[in-house]
């Protein structure tokens, strides 16, 4: 076994076990304690749920690890699943509550995932599922959930705006939903409820009790008899969970099969198998890349139409362009190379096959490992501010889907230029290997311990060598930290860290479900030609 593949499959295996925390909070105990109630596992509700043979694509595995909120800790997996799964062959988003953890209640983490699905939903027009089981927002951070756009009226306001262009909200209650929580079960398009399992009231029988002296179960108030038989609050009444879940896809059953707005060739696999990846990419961010050889572990039939491949050797080169075909869809690639800095010969390359794939209305996938632009007078003189700027403008204007995998380092504008989540990619991955920051950490422990040595020697008390060596120590150990995949995944900076041998699937997935909605007209802003 070569040494980058004993490094990847370590690596990997950090992820599992993060990942393995995530499947099963509160471990064997949680699982019995729903078992009694009646209640599976949220996951096998899921699988159960999709098409039988067909794949749940789950996003953000690992957000809500390490936020230290004040007395909680960990939030596992945000406290809610969210994923693409397919209902009667329709791609559908899904969003359920996990009530082993926090009983389901919701932290800002599990307001950004929740709501980040429903922009995936909104963006590519998916129907929703949600399976609510929540203890709703979490009372002590209420300044952090509650008022703000973004906070927990925000999924309500969504829900509506989708249901209005046609997405069909459809909720199935597997437990209680109170005071805001509530509006999940009221404002879906149809609504499930389960006998004596299920309720949904404004206010529960404590604040009711509280406000005006009646006393009254929580079943007598709210329970699914009450909403399907007397408010008309819900719409379908069932016995179980196995009852619901079939009353769910008989109700997706009748809409409208989704259409597919991109060509898509005879699907062919790769002619390199996609675990080469273990092999060719190196340990450390910084060593040397070779694009060629990983666009050819995910090309079918490995086939790679480069585009200006001899343009400005050993600048143009630090980024590769071209088309592929990805399980028979057309993509663009633009993919960091060798050691990835951009010049100007690159950025102007990469604009300009971004426009032209723009035109030919064909997704953009950037295979991000860029530590940034190039800088010095040098490159100034050469325009990389302004070619740089051209890049980033028509990576900000395209209107064709584009999906960004981080396979690198991830630094500074080359995050702006390739396609970061600020420039709104319909889907961004990382894998093990990916590093997001401002800058490495060697380098900002480097701008920082100079700032801090100017300081300290202004101040008449200049650092000893053991301090400097100390302060650079830990401004490496802090920005590598940032960067790490694990730290980005846990505040939802990426949709899914991917294994590598996951990176064909899900760049297929991403692109299918991209293109469920027409491709619009190209309009780029000013360029500096």
């Amino acid at each position: 076994m070569s040494e980058n593949r004993q490094h990847w499959l370590n690596e990997e295996a950090k992820l599992d076990e993060l990942v393995q925390k995530t499947l099963w909070p509160g471990g064997q105990k949680a699982i019995d304690r729903l078992a009694k109630q009646g209640k599976k596992p949220v996951r096998e509700l899921i699988d159960r749920l999709i098409d039988p043979g067909t794949q749940f694509f789950e996003l953000s595995r690992i957000a809500g690890f390490g936020l230290d909120y004040p007395g909680v800790g960990d939030v596992p997996c945000a406290g809610v699943v969210t994923g693409l799964g397919k209902i009667y062959g329709n791609w559908t988003m899904i969003i359920a509550n996990d009530p082993r953890v926090k009983a389901g209640t919701y932290f800002p983490i599990t307001l950004k995932k929740h709501i980040r699905a429903q922009a995936i939903a909104e963006e590519n027009g998916l129907n929703c599922v949600y399976i609510a089981d929540s203890g709703g927002a979490f009372l002590p951070m209420q300044a952090e959930v509650f008022p703000d756009d973004g906070h927990f009226g925000s999924m309500f306001y969504n829900m509506a705006r989708m249901s209005a262009k046609g997405l069909r909200q459809i909720t199935m209650s597997t437990g209680g939903n109170t005071a805001g929580g509530a509006y999940i079960v009221f404002m879906a398009c149809e609504s499930v409820m389960i006998d004596k399992m299920s309720y949904s009231f404004l206010g529960g029988p404590p604040l009711v009790k509280m406000a005006t002296g009646e006393v009254i179960s929580a079943e007598e108030l709210g329970g699914a008899k009450v909403h399907t038989h007397i408010s008309g609050g819900a719409d379908h009444f069932c016995q179980n969970q196995d009852e619901a879940v079939d009353r769910v896809r008989e109700i997706l059953s009748l809409t409208p099969f989704q259409k597919i707005h991109l060509h898509r060739y005879e699907e062919r696999p790769s002619s390199y198998p996609i675990d080469k990846l273990y092999d060719i990419l190196p340990t450390t961010g910084s060593q040397v890349i070779d694009a060629h050889a990983i666009i050819e572990t995910i090309a079918d039939d490995g086939v790679f139409n480069e585009y200006k491949k001899h343009y400005a050797p050993g600048r143009g080169d630090n980024l590769v362009t071209g088309k592929i075909r990805l399980k028979g869809y057309p993509a663009g690639i633009i993919a960091s190379n060798k050691i990835g800095v951009i010049f100007e010969e690159a950025a102007r390359k990469a604009a300009e096959w971004i426009v032209r794939c723009s035109y030919e209305k064909i997704p953009l996938i950037f295979l991000q490992g860029s530590p940034g632009y190039m800088v010095g007078s040098d490159a100034e003189h050469s325009g990389i501010g302004k070619y740089g700027a051209d890049m980033v403008r028509a990576v900000s204007c395209a209107q064709v889907p584009r999906i960004q995998l981080v396979i690198g380092q991830d630094n500074g504008a080359a995050n702006y230029g390739m396609c970061g989540r600020a420039y709104k990619p319909k889907f961004l991955f990382h894998t093990m290997r990916s590093r997001t920051s401002v800058m490495s950490g060697k380098s900002a422990g480097g701008v920082l311990l100079s700032i801090e040595d100017r300081k300290r020697e202004a101040g008449g008390k200049p650092m000893t060598d053991e301090e400097r060596n100390e302060f650079y120590e830990k401004m490496v150990q802090k920005y590598d930290g940032e960067a790490h995949p694990f730290f980005c995944g846990a505040r939802l900076l990426s949709d899914r860290v991917l294994k590598f041998m996951e990176i064909r699937d899900w760049l297929a997935m991403a692109i299918e479900v991209s293109h469920l909605r027409p491709v619009g007209e190209p309009s780029f802003g000013n360029f500096r030609f």
